[in-house]
């Protein structure tokens, strides 16, 4: 499969500055794909950027297209951190002759670079394109564990059946036959954009939902979350409007720039993450560019996590974490927990109710100390009895 055949190179005319870019900067360290160049090599690549020129699905945020040259014309300028980067960006997907174009093309190009083990970072366009980045892993055949990253969930509870949208995409990955969706988590919902409809049907689905409060409060309880994604969508919506005003759907409320960097940051250090997206950013609405500014930074603390990981998971139990044991109140029932020396993140086991295999009795959930403390209480975490209900 020939990559090329999908993606236009990088315009930097537009986006170098007049004096070029220092040897610290991301522009001089990344290797584009430019004009006048060949298709780069990808031997030895951890990560790719690909942007994605299409929004004719993004519902209210027509313009959205134009996000990938504008979140590089801040990315290249920013230096390099302690890590020494091995990346390419691989220029733009162009919107196709249809929506479905380009879909077909996003899917076939991020999943060969998993294939390849190069983690994509999808720079669109609207959210909808979360939908043919879900379709990767197919190829894969791996089951998907979501986070979106969202002040609302993309639902069309009126019909089921409606047309991929930025606003309907849920229905699709939902609906989508062979199901591969294990699990999915919003992160940073605002109440009054959701309806009860739709909390009971997450509930019901045994799905994580994370309301703005309860992140803003505690940012660190979100790192479990993303450590059990291997798919990240982040819609700039999340982000209040102060602080990204680069979206027609934003907001006076939502996440503060810091915190949307942090939970990059977790995104990057998860041993378990296979590809990101960052969707609906819109230069149009853009002041000073603000906006592309900060998502540049947020990809920054992404790569800053990526090459920080510690690869402490997967991992053999017995040999490498320090484990405790909780006991329920109710029915004296055991929980295992496993905790990491090299990062003092958190494990816990949860059982099969019928044994696959005995070789594989147990799955093993990301979580917090506080889970620990509240099955050492003797209450049931809310994370072990959503998991072990989507197992049943």
């Amino acid at each position: 499969m020939n990559l090329s055949d999908f993606l236009s190179p990088v315009n930097l005319t537009k986006i170098k500055p007049d004096k070029g870019y220092s040897e610290h900067q991301l522009g001089a360290i990344i290797t584009t794909f430019k004009e006048e160049d060949k298709f780069p090599e990808m031997e030895g690549i951890n990560l790719a950027i690909v942007g994605v020129e299409d929004d004719r699905n993004a519902i209210n945020n027509e313009g959205c297209a134009q996000a990938p040259d504008a979140v590089r014309e801040y990315l290249y300028k920013l230096c390099e951190g302690s890590f020494q980067s091995k990346m390419v960006d691989l220029g733009n997907i162009r919107a196709g002759e249809s929506a479905r174009d380009t879909y077909i093309a996003l899917r076939i190009v991020c999943s060969e670079l998993m294939k390849a083990d190069i983690l994509p970072i999808i720079i669109g366009g609207g959210q909808d394109l979360t939908f043919p980045q879900y379709l990767a892993y197919e190829d894969l055949e791996q089951r998907v564990d979501l986070v979106v990253i969202d002040d609302h969930f993309d639902l069309n509870e009126e019909d089921e059946d409606s047309d991929l949208t930025s606003t309907s995409y849920l229905n699709k990955i939902i609906l989508h036959q062979p199901n591969n969706l294990f699990n999915f988590s919003n992160i940073g919902y605002q109440t009054y954009f959701a309806s009860q409809n739709s909390l009971k049907l997450m509930d019901k689905m045994y799905f994580d939902t994370h309301r703005l409060g309860e992140v803003t409060q505690q940012v660190q309880e979100m790192e479990p979350v993303i450590r059990n994604a291997n798919m990240l969508s982040f819609d700039c919506s999340a982000i209040r409007q102060s602080n990204a005003p680069g979206n027609a759907n934003a907001g006076p409320n939502g996440l503060y720039g810091e915190e949307a960097c942090q939970l990059c940051r977790y995104a990057g250090m998860s041993d378990k993450l296979l590809s990101i997206g960052f969707y609906e950013m819109n230069p149009q609405y853009d002041r000073h560019g603000q906006t592309a500014h900060l998502l540049a930074q947020m990809i920054w603390c992404f790569i800053d996590g990526f090459y920080n990981r510690k690869k402490d998971y997967p991992f053999n139990p017995t040999e490498e974490m320090t484990k405790y044991r909780a006991f329920l109140r109710d029915n004296g029932h055991e929980v295992v927990f496993y905790k990491s020396p090299k990062t003092d993140r958190w494990w816990m086991q949860v059982p099969y109710p019928n044994l696959r295999s005995k070789n594989e009795r147990y799955y093993l959930v990301p979580c917090s100390y506080n889970d620990y403390q509240m099955a050492s209480n003797g209450e049931v975490p809310d994370r072990w009895w959503r998991t072990y209900q989507k197992l049943l």
